[in-house]
Parts: C-alpha cells; structure tokens; sequence
C-alpha cells in the first residue's frame, strides 16, 4: 500500500477553513488575521460559524485557533484547502 502525501512546511501559506460552534461576529475578522467570516445555515439548525482565507504560515493558524479557544468556541473542523 503506498500513500502519496504533499508535504507542507510549517512556513507555508495556504488556504484554511475553520468552522467553530456559535456565531462570531463579521467584526472579529481583523483580530483573526482578516478571515473571512460566514454564518452556516444548515438542515440541523445549529449555528454554526465558517472562517475562510489565506493564513501565511501555521504560525497564523495557532493564533487564531488560541483567539477562538479564548472566545469560547467549540472548534468543530480546520481543513487546509488545496492551492489553486
């Protein structure tokens, strides 16, 4: 069985989307490295958060998952998006 993984550099800037658990409000987005931040409407009626946008390092993600964990918010996924 052979897996093929890109490697990432913990200095590489990419693509995230991270989803978190209650609403955060469009304001926060400076504090959070200028993510783009989306209310999710789903079937299930809970509200639920999306932040999207490009992050110049890991070291960008850390702080803004600390900022989110510091508000309270439940992180329910990070996911890094392929580059385009």
């Amino acid at each position: 069985m052979s897996l093929s993984l890109t490697h990432i550099s913990k200095d590489q800037s990419g693509v995230y989307e991270i989803r978190v658990y209650g609403r955060l409000d469009k304001s926060w987005s400076d504090r959070l490295c200028g993510m783009n931040i989306l209310p999710v409407e789903n079937s299930n009626y809970s509200e639920e958060t999306e932040l999207v946008g490009e992050l110049v390092d890991q070291a960008a993600l850390v702080s803004i998952l600390n900022t989110l964990y510091s508000l309270g918010f439940t992180l329910l996924f990070v996911k890094r998006k392929p580059a385009v």
